[in-house]
């Protein structure tokens, strides 16, 4: 398997396909790199070169005790983007990613001039805890409550969440497949149990107003008004404010998975972008 070794030696799997301009993608908490699949196979077959990794500590990348936070993330990414010596390349972060993909351009890609634009996609960013700062924010105590309910019986609480909130299963009338509820499990449980409690704090918890402001770039902010994990009013218009260059895109009705419940619709709005 293709894999990239970090400064403190954590083994980063990752795809690469294709040739043309580089558009990487950065998957969302707990998932890996094949959540990407539809938009891999479709933006190689528009003639672009795609790259999807494992985040640390998910899916087939090494299952270490530490560094699961943002700043290893980025730190984690910025060596990929130089191993594979990539330049003029789109980062396409969704929910997790979203701020993976916010501190990594804001701290590397830019100061490198590697890239050429970024997308948040249901995006964490700018923070989603409850502060002072951010009375809009949700309490400390649903994150505690996420890594209690992964602690007890993860495999169970990674299959209700794709089949309720993730998706909008859960909503009435919805039409459910419970081919992507077992996909999002099967990701889920290759990952290591360590990194994705670790993983609830650092989504949760960093404030990633400061990466935002930094990023001149032209970004895209996608997120539907029907996302039940990433709450759409305190995320993507702040996003999209606080960017220097930003557009927001809102989805009516769309869930936090949109990229799989919507993929049609999101291809192409992303290739317009990109395009653009």
């Amino acid at each position: 398997m293709p894999t990239i070794t970090t400064k403190d030696g954590v083994e980063i799997f990752y795809k690469d396909w294709g040739s043309g301009q580089p558009i990487v993608f950065s998957h969302g908490w707990p998932l890996s790199a094949d959540d990407w699949d539809n938009q891999m196979l479709f933006f190689r077959n528009q003639g672009f070169r795609v790259i999807a990794h494992d985040r640390r500590g998910h899916g087939r990348s090494s299952q270490g005790d530490g560094g699961h936070d943002i700043a290893h993330y980025a730190a984690d990414l910025a060596v990929l983007t130089e191993k594979l010596e990539l330049r003029n390349a789109v980062h396409v972060g969704h929910s997790t990613g979203g701020g993976e993909v916010a501190a990594y351009v804001a701290r590397f890609g830019e100061p490198q001039g590697r890239v050429a634009k970024a997308v948040l996609i249901s995006a964490v960013p700018p923070i989603m805890v409850k502060t002072p700062a951010n009375p809009g924010g949700l309490p400390k105590e649903v994150f505690d409550g996420l890594q209690a309910q992964l602690q007890a019986n993860r495999a169970q609480f990674y299959y209700d969440l794709p089949a309720g909130p993730f998706y909008g299963f859960n909503r009435p009338n919805a039409k459910v497949s419970q081919g992507s509820i077992w996909n999002w499990w099967r990701q889920g449980m290759m990952g290591g149990a360590k990194a994705h409690y670790d993983g609830i704090v650092a989504f949760s918890q960093t404030d990633f107003t400061d990466d935002l402001k930094k990023i001149t770039v032209p970004t895209l902010v996608m997120h539907g008004d029907d996302d039940q994990i990433v709450p759409y009013a305190d995320s993507a218009p702040l996003s999209a404010k606080l960017l220097k260059n930003g557009t927001l895109k809102t989805y009516k009705g769309f869930p936090h998975g949109m990229c799989t419940t919507e993929a049609d619709t999101i291809n192409a709005d992303l290739l317009a972008f990109i395009k653009s």
